[in-house]
């Protein structure tokens, strides 16, 4: 049997001849909407997989030797800034005692008076306040040993150095009556003229990341023995002092512009409800706490969540610059289409009266407060041995999409038969009773 004859034998696709076809005007109809339909559900499988949506994983964090970005802005109206310090320290041993880096303070005008700037001001860990003296100035550092970081070795140049030559060896500082330096530079003066003035601290900080904690305390701050204090002299002699405070935001990563938060959106709405978590909503942001009381504690435990966010084709995009990471308070915009590391974090707060007693103030009389502490506001920072990683991805892969319009065009054109076939058959029998 030629090969021909064997192939037209396995033809499932028998053909009828045109004499034999009937054309219909509901066959034409039938044939118009199905082509209708096919269109609308390929444009509906063709959307489906352009579609962009968002998995979350969570695996086990195997990061180390990492650094992590801490931006804040927080305001505290009744603090004037030359009484306040920011401390962190952290497990690994490493203690950065009145950080400056990256922190501004920006003094505030009196509460009564709308707590409007005055001055802002970036303050430098090795800031040079003596370059007007002369050069051979060696002033005296009234029996403590110099400091280490001074700018003359030996001596206490400045009313800071004189201060820190005391920290050093846990002496009370005071005003600084009767010393040089801080009455050339007016530090009573100052401390007076601030009295009422309110502080903000806005700005970055770059920490290990591991277990640790940084907190905002009024006066010099020294270590004595294994206890870390505060020269509270100056904050005690005045009552108008307290930890009221406002945080505006406290940001554990590096800043996501609004470009990035809305396609982040975007994402979500197309992932549907519970399909990942929104980085860039810190929980602490607009929180108030206030405070009549100068001996009050503000405790914030807080447990960080490593997060990556994979964009699409994110490994084959090129490297963020090393400057950015290097650079504090640096903004991830539209254009970086690489992983983004960031830190989710969730929180629970403590307050108490250091002068301990019940807390039947708020609404607690089974709780006592233990006495001692330092006052001011603490942040503790736990790091999740876990981390969140969204992924975007394809709704539907290619051949997904293939399939998918195979079984729009075949199951359409055969419902479409169907429904012809009923109408051409009904039609006949109703032409058929008639003729009869």
């Amino acid at each position: 049997m030629p090969a021909k004859s064997r192939f037209t034998r396995l033809d499932a696709f028998t053909k009828t001849v045109e004499d034999a076809r009937v054309r219909t005007t509901s066959g034409g109809i039938v044939t118009i909407t199905s082509l209708l339909v096919i269109l609308w559900l390929a444009w509906g499988e063709w959307a489906d997989y352009r579609r962009v949506v968002v998995r979350p994983e969570l695996v086990v964090d195997k990061g180390r030797g990492e650094k992590m970005e801490i931006s804040m802005n927080i305001t505290f109206p009744r603090m004037p800034c030359d009484l306040l310090t920011l401390d962190v320290m952290d497990v690994s041993g490493e203690l950065q005692m009145g950080v400056h880096h990256g922190i501004n303070k920006v003094r505030l005008s009196p509460e009564s008076e709308g707590s409007k700037v005055i001055e802002v001001k970036a303050l430098d860990l090795h800031k040079d306040e003596a370059s007007h003296l002369d050069p051979t100035y060696c002033g005296e550092c009234y029996g403590a040993p110099p400091p280490t970081n001074a700018i003359k070795p030996g001596c206490c140049s400045t009313c800071s150095e004189v201060r820190d030559a005391y920290a050093s060896v846990s002496w009370s500082f005071g005003r600084g009556e009767g010393v040089e330096q801080c009455e050339r530079e007016h530090y009573a003066e100052r401390l007076d003229e601030q009295r009422k003035e309110g502080c903000r601290l806005e700005g970055s900080i770059r920490v290990n990341k591991v277990i640790g904690n940084f907190h905002i305390a009024p006066g010099k701050s020294f270590s004595n023995g294994n206890l870390h204090v505060h020269d509270l002299e100056n904050y005690l002699k005045d009552a108008t002092h307290t930890f009221t405070h406002n945080i505006h935001h406290l940001r554990f990563g590096p800043q996501l512009s609004e470009e990035v938060i809305r396609d982040m959106q975007k994402k979500q709405q197309a992932t549907g409800p519970g399909g990942w978590t929104n980085h860039h909503l810190n929980p602490l942001d607009g929180t108030l706490q206030t405070t009549e009381d100068k001996n009050f504690n503000f405790m914030y435990f807080i447990k960080v969540v490593s997060t990556a966010y994979l964009p699409l084709g994110w490994d084959s995009a090129p490297t963020r610059p090393a400057k950015y990471d290097e650079l504090l308070g640096a903004t991830i915009d539209g254009n970086y289409k690489g992983s983004i590391e960031t830190h989710q974090y969730s929180v629970t707060s403590h307050k108490r009266n250091l002068m301990g007693g019940p807390d039947s103030e708020d609404g607690h009389k089974e709780r006592i407060h233990a006495r001692g502490g330092i006052p001011g506001v603490f942040f503790s920072y736990d790091i999740s041995p876990m981390k969140v990683i969204n992924r975007e991805v394809r709704q539907k892969t290619f051949s997904g999409f293939l399939v998918g319009l195979c079984a729009v065009i075949g199951g359409t054109l055969t419902v479409a038969a169907a429904v012809d076939r009923a109408l051409y058959e009904g039609v006949s029998r109703v032409k058929k009773m008639h003729s009869n």
